[in-house]
């Protein structure tokens, strides 16, 4: 990107009638500062109204040394390069004359100036989307926001704004999909306070399986531990058949899906599946707060990787990045669900023991929803 810049400044600086050749892009698309103050200047100082052949090692020379004196004639080109340096320096203050000689002297042709321009399009868009699905990672690890959820599905927005700029730049084709990215890094979480969460849910869905039917946007991914998404399965599935649902029915049904492993002591599943005390839908919102993070969080670093190959060009970064963006479409809309329809149903006992985790117990009426993008 940095020597496209440099051969459409170049092209410009020649012949400023290129301009007109160049469009989507602004000073903002542009590496350095350097480069942006050149071109914002080329666009805000009027072209001269005729390209003439310019002798630019006399001409730089005349400007580095301040006066156009040393030249036999002053020629408008002459004169509006005088202008562009000038004005480039306001933004850009350690400009000289010869870096704009600089410019010149490495552009391969100037008429090919469109093919800069859109290489340079290109780059930018790269950047603009790589730094926003940046911006959502940082927002899905951030746990010092108040409203993380929400914070992160504004980011969510913001990006899918970005994607669509981009698509709307650059016209679809029928090129290849985008090369598949490694894996993101999971979003680091406190293991032991959602595997204790988990556990406590399948208890209380164990002892009161009419609890898990109104639960319906919660699913397996949502959780942390493999075994945990397997016994959820398995309780959804015999209450989905509404066959007897107690520990020993839930762990058969996991024997007889294949849930259970070789290390999984039945007994110890018997012991916490036997002791429920909590609030199903409270603790199943906080499995899926956690698992909207994790999603948005993977969502970001997959787009990312995306960008970071430089085989992939924009019209393949706008497919990638929507089908990335569609997983978290698909939990946004469960949290919609859980957060605005589910009522929380509160319980001395649960408020008790969780409060140290999850908050200060209610002083009042308990709230039944809260507000999701």
């Amino acid at each position: 990107m940095y020597y496209a810049e440099q051969a459409l400044l170049g092209a410009l600086l020649s012949d400023p009638q290129h301009l007109a050749d160049v469009t989507g892009i602004s000073p903002e698309a542009f590496s350095t500062a350097a480069h942006a103050a050149v071109f914002a200047a080329i666009c805000a100082i009027p072209a001269p109204a005729l390209a003439e052949a310019t002798d630019y090692t006399a001409a730089f020379a005349a400007l580095r040394a301040q006066s156009l004196s040393g030249l036999a004639e002053r020629t408008e080109h002459i004169v509006w390069l005088g202008k562009v340096l000038t004005t480039a320096r306001e933004q850009a203050r350690g400009l000289t004359a010869a870096h704009l000689h600089g410019l010149v002297s490495t552009c391969p042709n100037p008429r090919h100036t469109p093919a800069y321009a859109r290489i340079i399009a290109a780059e930018s868009a790269r950047c603009r989307l790589r730094k926003a699905a940046a911006r959502l990672v940082h927002t899905a690890q951030d746990a010092s926001l108040p409203h993380p959820v929400q914070a992160a599905l504004a980011e969510a927005d913001t990006l899918a704004s970005v994607v669509d700029d981009i698509a709307a730049a650059f016209p679809a084709n029928s090129g290849p999909l985008p090369r598949a990215a490694a894996p993101p890094p999971a979003l680091p979480h406190d293991g032991d306070e959602a595997a204790q969460e988990e556990r406590l849910l399948l208890a209380t869905c164990t002892a009161r399986p009419a609890e898990v039917e109104p639960m319906r946007w919660l699913t397996p991914e949502d959780f942390t531990h493999p075994l945990h998404a397997g016994l959820w399965q398995c309780l959804t599935t015999l209450v989905g058949r509404d066959v007897p649902v107690d520990p020993v029915t839930v762990i058969w049904e996991a024997q007889q899906r294949g849930a259970l492993s070789a290390a999984d002591d039945p007994r110890d599943l018997l012991t916490f599946l036997a002791e429920p005390d909590v609030s199903a839908p409270y603790l199943g919102e906080r499995i899926l707060h956690r698992s909207v993070l994790t999603t948005a969080h993977h969502v970001g670093r997959r787009i990312i990787a995306f960008t970071d190959d430089p085989a992939n060009t924009p019209y393949q970064l706008v497919v990638g990045s929507r089908r990335a963006l569609a997983e978290l479409t698909a939990i946004r809309a469960r949290w919609h669900h859980a957060t605005t329809s589910t009522p929380t149903t509160w319980s001395p006992r649960r408020t008790a023991r969780m409060a140290p985790r999850a908050g200060p117990p209610p002083t009042t009426a308990p709230p039944t929803s809260r507000i999701a993008r």
